[in-house]
């Protein structure tokens, strides 16, 4: 489990998280919620350590990870695997060799092993024999099958999506979202899923979680929170223009 307790990260004049609160449960899916620039990416890279708070508290099962010394953490940053809006694969390196990326870095086993791994994995996410190819030569839902792969090539606890669907057409997006529901069911992996995409959201969450200037203002499980009451909330999920959200734009 991940318990986040009265979280806070400033930049600068931006109060960008105002204290969080939110439980992660082992085994759920759960999709977080938000506007454009309210703090989601924000979110997710505490979690993993990669931004420390101004204050509060993070725990992965039991562990207090804010003030923990980098060798401790890189053990448990090893629990979480990431898949990054755009897929996010190095350019200069074939789709084998990302895959193989944190294989290399974070374990010592032989090439044969890595390159075995390197396929079930493809394999898993519905791609084979493209090893020796460039992200160059892929479409966009493969880029993002192949950053899938790589994000769970250590088996990872925990799986964070950051927009996983952005930029696909429908068909493609359903295949992601399944690939989503699939992994969690064969892997047992807990998924943090950050995205804008309600159909989505509502395919792979067992709960949604919405941001909203700075803090969570309402955590419910998808039947729940279809119906909630809340008009931000409300006007979020329906995705209308009328209610509290004001967007600014510029004339």
């Amino acid at each position: 489990m991940i318990e986040i307790v009265n979280l806070h990260k400033t930049f600068g004049n931006n109060k960008v998280l105002r204290g969080i609160d939110l439980k992660i449960l082992k085994g759920e899916t759960i999709t977080i919620l938000g506007g454009s620039g309210s703090g989601k990416s924000v979110l997710l890279k505490h979690i993993t350590g990669l931004l420390k708070p101004d204050k509060g508290s993070i725990k992965v099962d039991g562990e207090e990870i804010i003030n923990m010394n980098e060798e401790k953490m890189a053990g448990v940053q090893k629990k979480f695997g990431m898949l990054f809006q755009g897929a996010a694969l190095f350019d200069s390196l074939t789709v084998g060799e990302n895959v193989a990326f944190g294989l290399k870095r974070l374990t010592r086993l032989k090439e044969s092993e890595i390159q075995r791994i390197v396929s079930e994995k493809l394999h898993m996410v519905g791609l084979k024999d493209i090893e020796n190819l460039k992200p160059a030569e892929l479409s966009g839902g493969m880029k993002k099958r192949v950053g899938l792969a790589r994000a769970i090539a250590l088996n990872p606890e925990y799986i964070m999506y950051d927009e996983p669907t952005t930029g696909l057409d429908p068909i493609m997006a359903d295949i992601i979202n399944d690939m989503i529901l699939h992994l969690q069911k064969e892997m047992r992996i807990t998924s943090i899923v950050v995205t804008h995409d309600m159909v989505s959201a509502y395919k792979v969450s067992d709960r949604l979680a919405m941001l909203y200037e700075g803090r969570i203002i309402e955590v419910e499980q998808v039947e729940i929170i279809k119906n909630t009451k809340n008009p931000v909330v409300k006007q979020f999920i329906n995705g209308n223009s009328e209610g509290p959200i004001k967007m600014k734009i510029r004339e």
